[in-house]
Parts: C-alpha cells; sequence; structure tokens
C-alpha cells in the first residue's frame, strides 16, 4: 500500500512543522538534521501518489516503497518519543517529580546524554532516508501530484439502518415469491419447520431480500416471533443459539398467552442469556420455539460441515408447526446441506433496472434530463456491473453530484476492468470506489480489515482506533476536534457505499458494518500490512497490525518472527505470557486490545510502552486493579475500562495521562474526585457506567472540564451528586444520564443560570425518579440544543414555563413520566421543532389530543402513543 506510506510522509512532515519540534530541536542541537529531514521528505512526499498508481507493473518501484516505508515509520517512531519527552517533562512541570527517572531525564546533570541519544537517532534517520531519495529519480516519478483534503462541507446526510423499499429496484417479483413460500402451508410435509435457501453471487441483494420479507407487515404479523442471526464464517452453535436468543422479537398483538411471561423476561435481559450455560442453551432455544410459529433468518451462511449444522437443525426442527427458517449463502453446497425446500436462486437485475438504481443513486432528483451526455456514459458504466446491485450502487455513490464528464469517462474507461475476474466478480467496481478515495481514507478503510467479518463498528471506537494510528488529517480550524474529523471519514465512506447498515440508537453514537466482499477488499488492499493471525496463518515479515483469533504455542512462534508491530486486537481468550511476549518485544506499539479477557491484572511492563495511543480492557470482569506502571503512557489518548464490575480503584498517578481524550469507566470508587482522575484537561469524551458504589463524580474538578465535549453516565444507583457546576461545561455538546436512581440534578445549578453561553446540542435523561423539575441551567443552551429526550422520570410534575425559549429544539421525546399533565403555554414558539414523540404518559396525550392539540398543530410529526 504506497497510500501507507505517503501517509507516514504527511505525518513525519506535519511533526517537523509543528512550533514544539522547532523549539525542541534548538534546545536539542538536531535543527540542522530535522530540516534536512523534513526537505528530503518533501521532496518524497511529491512524487509518492504517482508511485502508488506505478507500482502495479513495476515490482523495483513496490520494492522501494516498501523500503521507504520502514525508514519513514522508524522516523515517525523516533518523532513520537521527541513528543514523550515533552509530555514527560509537562508531567513533571504539573504534578512534581513522580519519579527519579522523570527528573534525572531533564536534570541539568543529564542533558548531554540526552542531547547524545536523539542526535544519534536523528542522524541515522536522516541518513537513511538520504539513501532511499536517491534512488526515486532512476523510476521517472511525476512530482506535483497533491492529494485531495476532506473538509467539513463535504459531509452528506446519514443514512439509517432500515431498508429503504424506495431504494431497491427489481426485486418485487423475488419478495413476493420468498414471502409466499413462507405463507405456504405445505400439508404433505412430514416436518414442523421448512428452511428456504436464497442464493446467488456477492452483492445482488440477497441479505436485501431477506431484509425486505423480515419486515413485510404481512410476514411480521404471520408469526409470533422472528429472530434475525448474522452467521458468516464462524459457525460455533452456543454463539449462534445466544444470538437466536437475543434477537427475538415478540409480536405483542399475540398478547401473553402466545409466550410465557417467564420468557418474555428472559428475552429482555441480553445480560442473563449471554451468562447461560452450555447445557441450558438448548433447553431454553426448543422450550422458546416449541409454542411459537417463528420465523428465522440465517443470514450469510459458510459453513459446508454438515455435522455442525445438524446439530443446530436437531434444537431447530422441532419447533412449532408452521414455522420457517431463510438461509442466504453464496455457497450452493450449503443450501444443498441445509434446505428443505428448493433453493430460490436471485439472479442479477435487468438493464433497465440497473440503468433506473444508477439514476437514483447517481443523481440528485429530476436532474439527469439535464445531463444527457452523463446518462450515456452512466449507462456504459452500468453494463460492466452485470446486474450486480451492490456494484452499480457503489459506482453511483461514487460519481453522485459531479457533473465534470471526464470524472464520468475515467470510470467507465478505467483499465481496471481490463483485469482478470472470475464470474460474477464485482472487485473491479469496489476497487474502483476505493481508487477515488483520498489517501487518509485510504488507509482508514484498509485498516478496517482487522475486525472480523459482519463486526459492528461504533462510530466513536472506530474514530479513537484510527486516531490512534495517526491516520487523520489535523483539523483545519481551532473549532474543529479530530474527532470531527474522523465522523467525516465514517460519513464519506458511508457515502461511497464502504460502510453500511446504519443504526443510530443514541444521542451520540451509532453502528455500522461493512458488506463482506467490501471486507474482502479491505482484506486485498491491506495485505502484508494487516494480518489476521491464526495457528496456521503465515506472517510477512514486515507486517505491523495483528488481529489474533487462536492460541497456542504456534501462533506464539509466528509471533516471534516480528519486530515492527504496532497494533495488536486480541479476538480470543490468551495467556499472561502472550501478552507479556506482546509488550517485551513490540516497543512501538499504538493500538493494545484486550476486550473481553480476564486478566486479574496487567504485567507491570505496559508501563514501558511509550507509544501506545489506545488500550481497551473492556469487559473483563475479573481485574481488581491497574498497575501503577499505567501512569507512564503519558501519550495514551484513549483508555476504555467500561463493564470492568470488579475494577476496585484507578491508580493515584492517573492525573498524569495528561494526553487523554477518550475515558470509559467502570469500578468501585465511592468517589471519582479530582485526586481520583486528575487526567481530565485533555477529555473530550467520558462515560462513567455500572458503578454500584459511586456516590459523587468530580468533586475539586471544578474549571478541569472545559474541552469535554461529551458526558455518559449510567446505571449508577447510589449516585447523589454530580458536584459539578455545569457553567465550567462550556463546550459540552451532548450529555446522557441512565438510571441514576438517588440523583436529581439540582447540585448542577449555579447562580446565575440566566446568563449562560453553553454548547448542549442533545441532551438525554432516563430513571431518574428524584428528578421533579428540569434544571435551570438549560436556558443557557437556548440557541445550540436540537434533541431533548425524557424518559422514565416517575416524579417530573411539569415541564418548564421557559421550555419555548429553546429555539433550537428539533425532536422532543417524553416517554413513560406519567405525572406530566400538559404542556406549557407557547409551545409554537418552538418553530424548529420537527418531531413530538410522547408515549406512556397517558394525561398528557390526553391534552395534546384534545384542549391542548394547537400548541403542536405546527409540529410535522407527532406520535402520540399509550404504553402497552
Amino acid at each position: 500500500m504506497a497510500e501507507i506510506g505517503y501517509g507516514v510522509a504527511v505525518k513525519v512532515l506535519e511533526l517537523l512543522g509543528s512550533v514544539i519540534y522547532q523549539k525542541l530541536s534548538s534546545a536539542w542541537g538536531v535543527r540542522s538534521d530535522l530540516t534536512k529531514l523534513e526537505r528530503t521528505v518533501k521532496a518524497i512526499k511529491a512524487v509518492l501518489l504517482d508511485a502508488e498508481e506505478k507500482q502495479a507493473s513495476d515490482h523495483r518501484l513496490s520494492f522501494w516503497l516498501g523500503e521507504l516505508k520502514d525508514v519513514l515509520q522508524d522516523a515517525e517512531n523516533v518523532l513520537d518519543e521527541f513528543q514523550y519527552r515533552i509530555l514527560q517533562k509537562e508531567v513533571m512541570k504539573r504534578h512534581g517529580s513522580t519519579s527519579k527517572k522523570v527528573s534525572n531525564l531533564f536534570s541539568s546533570s543529564n542533558p548531554l546524554a540526552v542531547r547524545f541519544e536523539m542526535a544519534h537517532k536523528i542522524k541515522n534517520i536522516r541518513k537513511r532516508v538520504d539513501e532511499i531519495a536517491a534512488e526515486k529519480d532512476k523510476f521517472n516519478l511525476a512530482q506535483g501530484l497533491e492529494d485531495r483534503k476532506l473538509n467539513m462541507q463535504e459531509m452528506r446526510d446519514m443514512t439509517h439502518s432500515l431498508v429503504d423499499p424506495r431504494n431497491v429496484i427489481g426485486r418485487d417479483d423475488a419478495k413476493k415469491d420468498i414471502i409466499h413460500l413462507l405463507m405456504d402451508q405445505n400439508e404433505n410435509s412430514s416436518r414442523n419447520v421448512d428452511i428456504v435457501p436464497i442464493t446467488g453471487i456477492g452483492g445482488l441483494g440477497k441479505t436485501t431480500i431477506a431484509k425486505l420479507v423480515y419486515n413485510d407487515v404481512q410476514v411480521a404479523s404471520h408469526f409470533q416471533l422472528r429472530m434475525w442471526v448474522c452467521v458468516s464464517d464462524d459457525f460455533n452453535v452456543p454463539r449462534l443459539i445466544k444470538e437466536i436468543l437475543k434477537s427475538a422479537k415478540i409480536d405483542e398483538n399475540f398478547g401473553v398467552d402466545g409466550l410465557q411471561n417467564s420468557f418474555r423476561e428472559l428475552l429482555r435481559d441480553k445480560k442473563f442469556i449471554d451468562n447461560l450455560g452450555v447445557d441450558e442453551l438448548p433447553f431454553r432455544l426448543t422450550e422458546l420455539l416449541k409454542v411459537n410459529k417463528f420465523l428465522l433468518v440465517l443470514d450469510d451462511i459458510w459453513n459446508e460441515d454438515r455435522n455442525k449444522w445438524m446439530e443446530l437443525e436437531y434444537l431447530l426442527l422441532g419447533g412449532c408447526n408452521g414455522s420457517k427458517i431463510i438461509v442466504t449463502t453464496r455457497n450452493n453446497s450449503v443450501a444443498t446441506i441445509m434446505g428443505t425446500a428448493p433453493a430460490y436462486r436471485l439472479g442479477g437485475l435487468s438493464e433497465e433496472d440497473c440503468l433506473s438504481l444508477f439514476v437514483k443513486l447517481a443523481f440528485k432528483e429530476g436532474e439527469e434530463k439535464h445531463y444527457p451526455n452523463l446518462l450515456e456514459i452512466g449507462n456504459d458504466i452500468v453494463k460492466k456491473c452485470k446486474g450486480v446491485p451492490l456494484a452499480v450502487k457503489t459506482l453511483a455513490s461514487l460519481l453522485y453530484a459531479k457533473v465534470d464528464e471526464r470524472e464520468w469517462k475515467s470510470v467507465r474507461d478505467n483499465e481496471i476492468w481490463h483485469l482478470k475476474q472470475n464470474e460474477g466478480d464485482i472487485l473491479p467496481a469496489l476497487r474502483l470506489s476505493y481508487n477515488q478515495l483520498p489517501f487518509q481514507l485510504k488507509q482508514c478503510f484498509a485498516y478496517c480489515s482487522l475486525f472480523p467479518k459482519d463486526y459492528e463498528f461504533t462510530n466513536c471506537y472506530l474514530v479513537q482506533f484510527w486516531m490512534a494510528r495517526g491516520l487523520l488529517q489535523s483539523p483545519d480550524n481551532e473549532n474543529q476536534d479530530l474527532e470531527d474529523i474522523g465522523d467525516l471519514y465514517i460519513r464519506e465512506l458511508m457515502s461511497r457505499s464502504l460502510f453500511q447498515d446504519v443504526y443510530k440508537d443514541g444521542v451520540f453514537a451509532y453502528s455500522f458494518k461493512m458488506h463482506d466482499l467490501v471486507h474482502d477488499l479491505a482484506i486485498s488492499i491491506a495485505k502484508g500490512e494487516c494480518s489476521v493471525v491464526t495457528k496456521t496463518s503465515t506472517l510477512a515479515a514486515e507486517v505491523c497490525h495483528l488481529s489474533i483469533l487462536e492460541s497456542g504455542q504456534e501462533v506464539t512462534t509466528q509471533l516471534e518472527k516480528l519486530s515492527k508491530v504496532q497494533t495488536i486486537i486480541f479476538q480470543t481468550e490468551q495467556p499472561m505470557s502472550l501478552l507479556e511476549t506482546c509488550i517485551s518485544r513490540f516497543k512501538y506499539l499504538r493500538v493494545l486490545d484486550l476486550k473481553d479477557s480476564s486478566f486479574e491484572m496487567l504485567p507491570n511492563s505496559i508501563g514501558s510502552l511509550k507509544h501506545l495511543k489506545y488500550l481497551d480492557l473492556r469487559r473483563n470482569d475479573r481485574i481488581k486493579q491497574l498497575p501503577d506502571s499505567i501512569c507512564k503512557l503519558y501519550s495514551l489518548q484513549t483508555l476504555l475500562l467500561g463493564a470492568c464490575s470488579n475494577l476496585e480503584r484507578l491508580p493515584k498517578g492517573i492525573r498524569d495521562i495528561i494526553s487523554l481524550r477518550f475515558l470509559v469507566v467502570t469500578t468501585k470508587h465511592t468517589y471519582l474526585s479530582e485526586k481520583a482522575v486528575g487526567c481530565l484537561d485533555s477529555l473530550r469524551f467520558l462515560w462513567v457506567g455500572k458503578c454500584e458504589n459511586l456516590k459523587c463524580m468530580f468533586e475539586g474538578m471544578e474549571g478541569r472540564l472545559t474541552c469535554l465535549r461529551t458526558l455518559a453516565v449510567g446505571e449508577c444507583p447510589s449516585l447523589t451528586s454530580l458536584s459539578l457546576s455545569i457553567k465550567h461545561l462550556t463546550a459540552l455538546q451532548y450529555l446522557i444520564i441512565v438510571d441514576c436512581k438517588e440523583l436529581s440534578l439540582t447540585e448542577m445549578e449555579g447562580e446565575d443560570n440566566q446568563d449562560l453561553k453553553l454548547s448542549l446540542q442533545k441532551l438525554g435523561i432516563q430513571g431518574l425518579p428524584k428528578l421533579e423539575v428540569l434544571p435551570q441551567w438549560l436556558q443557557g443552551s437556548a440557541n445550540t440544543l436540537q434533541q431533548l429526550l425524557i424518559s422514565e422520570c416517575e416524579n417530573l410534575k411539569a415541564l418548564p414555563e421557559w421550555l419555548p425559549r429553546l429555539k433550537s429544539l428539533r425532536t422532543l421525546s417524553i416517554i413513560r413520566c406519567p405525572k406530566l399533565s400538559s404542556l406549557p403555554e407557547g409551545m409554537e414558539a418552538l418553530t424548529a421543532l420537527r418531531q413530538l414523540k410522547i408515549l406512556g404518559c397517558p394525561d398528557l396525550i390526553r391534552k395534546c389530543r384534545g384542549e391542548d392539540s394547537h400548541k403542536i398543530a405546527h409540529v410535522p410529526y407527532i406520535y402520540l402513543v399509550k404504553d402497552r
């Protein structure tokens, strides 16, 4: 991946050009070498994009790019070490000498040793870069090509999770046929449950058809129980049973007789399902299915082992008579093994339907009439897509709103179409979309190959993952954070159909997936740079990013061949010995993902990872404490400790992690004070959840959270005070407080709330029985608040008279607040309000349908629903 080298070159130049490096280089006497290095890297960067395009046809050039990438990564590591030393010095300045090492490092008795060490590293790097740069001229590379930078104005609207039938063209007959198969009561069949396979090549829309059928009103009313599980290539029967149970949707129209109350409670408690034993899982599943006519979708199956299928089949086929299972697969052998009915073979779309889909997605509505030349070129492009909707959609998204004929012709006439293809291969269409990405997006996309197929990404975590790798371009202005840039990247990849299945179900977060063919593309691009490690895998020596799927000596042996690893993701349980091996061997780690592990304590050696920026320990319910050495990770930006239910405390020196931007924590602490969590000056995101003992947060932290943009507090039943005045949270945009039974929010009030100028955009309050009135400080966000959710606040008696002053409010949701009986006067002033949802508030709903209806007559979308 030449774009990797280009990206590192950009990063190196960014570091070299910063003011702090200029000052440090002068102080340490390396200014001359750094200036020469900067000049040489600039000259190399100028030809890198041309080199990327030509490397496929020139093996010498490809080898040169590999050597260049290695030396640039070494340069980045050295410059990162500079930054680490600067952070050390800042820690000492803020908090005093926390250790003799820090003190000695910057004391007057040791400057020569430091200068000599860093000067030697810089000089060595400069010589190596000079040697490689001298070879570039023999490749006749063009200079001056510059990569396009994204800007915030290019951001397109967020898509949504459900399939929009209006964007599915040419599949009406297929939908009707499959629904007929589901409704058909085959009296001659000896089976209670029929299995209907849907087969076809990748990208045809098998999953899309299954979703249309699954969500069809007629189908939903026909089955008491519906379940959806994406199987992918992990056909693990206990896992699949858990996923089936967790995905179960009950049709409430069947009443309590349709499903025992005990099962209703079971299906609502996802954590209980996760904790079910292997022996209990089959019993729970068979008991659920035998009394309820169900529809189960098993999406994207690859398993050809009949024995594995028979283990699950035995549990499913004993279900209630008339039940159906839909299986989607690319593999005809899978359909033969699993199907009880002939497979429904999904064919390609007609050229006419393909063109209709292309026009819908490439042009704004009605715009195609004004561009007949583009329409003609589009028709030629569509023919190359061979009836595959995913290919059509990807290329249409690529060309959306572009009117330059040259761009359209470059897609139509691209040489990539002439490469040898297998039947039904749509990778050329996907590769074209990838080739058109700016280099930063190419890198971000490629690194997604480290996650398994059908992995559900969450926007905020993925952005932190990219940030730790240094993949995000610097913001254009001071009002942007790196998090904004990362979110822009995600939306851009969505707009190009490289991310899909977007599901937005929260105030600040949303999830999405990659189509498995798009995932295949990411793997093919990242080959040699990113690898999945199994007992039988073969790792290239230059690999830098690992996702470890299996454990054992075979895995450890493979890791011993590597030296420059920067990313490690443990996808399965690993022994402490392997973790210790990784820490001791891979000193340049930026990302260490240990979620779902069961380490009781991390090794002290973790403090030696001076480059580490991302540490994930989520859902480790055995870890009791973190080693004090973790406080030496001055470069750490992301620390994830969510659902670490036995974590007794945070280390005393955690305030020294001064780069921290993203913190998720579960702890047994009673108080989170300035002394316990003093590392909040750079914090942008804070989530504190499931802290059973926590009584008070933020004590002594007034004025310390000025960069905080997102604050989420959840499931802290003992929490009585945030001990925080809202006036200091001037950057706060998202505030979510859920299930804090003792919290009233009154302690957040200040004396001068009328003059507050806040930035709050979204506020979600749920499960606060002590909340009686909305806090006055909300008026400080009168010009910014867009979304307000109030749920399950049983003692909230009235909405404030000043509510209509929230001029920017677009969405208002009030759920299960039974004491609310009316809306305040003046609601007509909320001219920006687009959606009002009231659920489970009987008196309020009655008023809104009657005497208060005039207050909300201007709102376009109103949902007034009695609770079930």
